[in-house]
C-alpha cells in the first residue's frame, strides 16, 4: 500500500513488518526531519538564540543581534520560536495587523520592522496579545515548522531564532528540523550559571549544532552619577564557564534602564550597544 511506502520518520508505526523497503531503517540511511523551506524562499544563514533557564534576557539579544546585523546592511530575520511565551513583536513595536498572505494565499508574508527586519511570532496572529496560547507539545513544535516552511522568507541572509528557555519540545524540534548555523547561549551572572550553561551545551552536542559563544546579560550596572560597575548579581562566572566548555564570551551586555525603555516602547531598533558588536562580528563570519 502506498501509504506504507511512505515510512517518513513522523509516520512511523515502530511495527518493522509494515515498512517498505526504502526505509531509512532498512536501508541504514540516517533519518531526515529537515523541514523544508517553501518554493522560491531561501535562507542564507539561521542562528538559534537559546538559554538554559528563563528570564535571562533571551529575547532582548535576539532583537539587538538582529537589529545590529540588519544596520550592517544584511535582510535579516527573526523567526520567535517561543509560541507561548512570544515578546518579539513587543520590542519592535508591532502589533497584529501586520501578517499578510500570499497572492495564492498559500504563505504568510511577515510583518516587518521599521527597518526592515522580518519577524513571524504567534502574537502577530493573535486576535489580542494577551490571549494565552494554551497547546500541547506536539502542536507548538508542528507551528515552529510552519513558520520555516509556511511563511514567505524572500532572500533573508541572518534568520535568528528566539528560542524557549529549557532543553524540551521547541529546542529539540528546532535543532532537528532547522538548519541551524549555530547557537549563541545566553545567560546571566548567577552562581547557577554553570550547571545551566552545562545542560544547553550537552543538548547542542548530542544533536551536532555548533556553539558560536556565550553572551552574558545583564552583566553589570554602571553608576550614572561616578561611573563605577555594580555587579548586581554578584561577581560573573562565565569566563570560567566559558574556558570549562572551551567556548568564547561574545559579549557582556549592561543594565541599563534608557535601554529597558526603548525595549518597553517597541523602539528596540534605536539602541546601539557597542558591547554587541564582537557577537556580531562572530556571526558575519559564518
Amino acid at each position: 500500500m502506498a501509504e506504507l511506502e511512505n515510512n517518513s520518520p513522523e509516520s512511523c508505526s515502530h511495527n518493522c513488518s509494515t515498512c517498505g523497503s526504502n526505509c531509512a531503517s532498512r536501508t541504514g540511511a540516517a533519518p531526515d526531519f529537515k523541514a523544508k523551506l517553501a518554493d522560491g524562499c531561501s535562507v542564507k544563514k539561521v542562528i538559534g538564540i537559546v538559554s538554559g533557564k528563563g528570564g535571562v534576557g533571551k529575547s532582548t539579544v535576539t532583537s539587538l543581534l538582529a537589529s545590529a546585523t540588519n544596520k550592517d546592511g544584511f535582510k535579516t530575520a527573526i523567526l520567535d520560536a517561543d509560541i507561548t511565551g512570544p515578546s518579539i513583536p513587543k520590542a519592535f513595536g508591532l502589533s497584529n495587523d501586520g501578517v499578510g498572505m500570499t497572492v495564492d494565499g498559500k504563505l504568510m508574508i511577515p510583518d516587518k520592522s521599521a527597518n526592515g527586519i522580518e519577524i513571524i511570532s504567534t502574537n502577530l496572529l493573535l486576535e489580542n496579545e494577551t490571549d494565552p496560547i494554551i497547546w500541547r507539545g506536539s502542536l507548538i513544535a508542528q507551528a515552529v515548522k510552519q513558520f520555516w516552511s509556511e511563511v514567505c522568507w524572500k532572500d533573508v541572509d541572518y534568520m535568528f531564532v528566539d528560542m524557549p528557555p529549557g532543553t524540551g519540545d521547541v529546542p529539540l524540534t528546532v535543532f532537528q528540523s532547522l538548519p541551524i548555523d549555530g547557537i549563541i547561549i545566553v545567560t546571566s551572572p548567577q552562581e547557577l550559571v554553570s550547571m545551566i550553561v552545562t545542560k544547553a551545551v550537552n543538548m547542542a552536542t548530542k544533536m551536532n549544532v555548533p556553539i558560536l559563544g556565550l553572551i552574558e546579560n545583564m552583566s553589570y550596572l554602571k553608576c550614572p552619577h561616578c561611573g563605577e560597575q555594580i555587579n548586581v548579581f554578584g561577581e560573573s562566572h562565565i569566563d570560567e564557564v566559558a574556558e570549562q566548555h572551551n567556548m568564547k564570551v561574545l559579549a557582556k551586555l549592561p543594565m541599563d534602564p534608557k535601554n529597558a525603555a526603548y525595549m518597553d516602547a517597541g523602539a528596540v531598533e534605536a539602541i546601539d550597544l557597542p558591547e554587541i558588536k564582537e557577537a556580531v562580528k562572530v556571526i558575519e563570519a559564518l
